[in-house]
């Protein structure tokens, strides 16, 4: 993924990727109704969820992003930093209260400007923010998704900060083209043949975390190398391309991914703090980006049936509640994806 900010960097305004996922650089962009169920651009999407998103460079500008009164539905800003962590508490569950919130770099010394509400510090100098609207308790009334809420839920830069809140119909975004697809199943957003090209510029953005300096300092020696040595270079290109089918794409499965969570189903139980899980950071990166922290969702995956062996006819899948509904507190959804 560390691809799509450079994509999107000289958009000059919010849009659509290929028509259907929301985009943005320096601001954010938001759905009006339900994301394409057919899209392949990001797996695993939520059929239930409004979804919005953008990519941030703090490093340039503090962003504000205002947050409207969402009434009773259930709802999340969730922010993250480059390494798919999230920093912010933003949503129902916190309790947090409509205003204008600063989103700044991890070195931001500025002054915050009057009528900000609270300033949220991200750990690295790129951000993601992934805005998202649920169905939830208390919302019964609500059978296709509120486009007042969205219109009003947007992301300026701090220069065009005044106090005042802005509002934009989403509904009449640019779109921009679709990246490349041989239309057999998801957008491959990582190229393994230029994998170590790109990484040096990933790693100078992206600090170590405490810890991680000697792995740093190892890897980048690797590289180094590689640039003075056209057989070394090749090695790591066939070895990325290698990794990428060996071990990469099996992530796209469901049973790699997360702890066992019983009867065959799998759970993450440190989604978005990842720290030092490269595993799971990786399984999630493959098979459902950007998830939440636990306090905010719980995701339970399964790719088989009830024998063990991967689902080979959908069409007689049957789920069955052995104790009643789950017992949440806000929102709940069962997701059937194809291959």
């Amino acid at each position: 993924m560390s691809i799509a900010p450079t994509a999107f960097a000289e958009a000059p305004e919010p849009g659509l990727l290929g028509g259907v996922v929301p985009v943005a650089f320096g601001r954010n962009a938001m759905l009006t109704n339900y994301i394409s169920p057919d899209q392949t651009f990001i797996t695993c999407t939520n059929q239930d969820v409004v979804y919005g998103a953008g990519y941030m460079a703090l490093d340039k500008e503090p962003i504000v992003f205002q947050v409207p009164d969402f009434g009773d539905r259930f709802w999340v800003y969730a922010h993250y930093d480059a390494r798919t962590d999230e920093f912010s508490e933003i949503g129902k569950q916190y309790g947090t209260k409509p205003g204008f919130y600063l989103m700044v770099g991890p070195n931001w010394k500025g002054e915050t400007p009057a009528g900000i509400t609270a300033v949220v510090r991200s750990s690295t100098s790129l951000g993601v923010c992934r805005s998202a609207r649920f169905h939830g308790r208390h919302a019964r009334r609500i059978t296709r998704p509120s486009s007042r809420c969205s219109i009003r839920s947007s992301t300026i830069r701090s220069s065009e900060f005044d106090g005042k809140t802005k509002t934009k119909d989403w509904s009449k975004l640019a779109h921009f083209p679709a990246p490349a697809s041989d239309g057999k199943g998801e957008t491959k957003w990582v190229n393994p043949e230029t994998f170590f090209d790109e990484l040096p510029a990933v790693m100078k953005q992206v600090p170590p975390l405490p810890g991680e300096e000697a792995l740093y300092n190892w890897i980048g020696s690797v590289l180094e190398a590689a640039a003075k040595d056209p057989q070394i270079k090749q090695t790591l290109r066939n070895t990325a391309i290698a990794a990428e089918r060996e071990m990469i794409d099996p992530f796209f499965q469901w049973r790699y991914n997360g702890r066992a969570a019983g009867n065959g189903w799998n759970s993450p139980v440190n989604g978005a703090q990842w720290g030092t899980d490269y595993l799971n950071r990786t399984g999630t990166a493959k098979s459902n980006m950007y998830d939440n922290r636990p306090e905010e969702t719980k995701y339970i995956y399964t790719d088989d049936d009830s024998t063990g062996q991967a689902t080979q006819r959908p069409e007689r899948l049957r789920y069955h509640l052995c104790q009643g509904l789950p017992p949440v507190e806000g929102f709940w959804s069962l997701t059937l994806y194809n291959e």
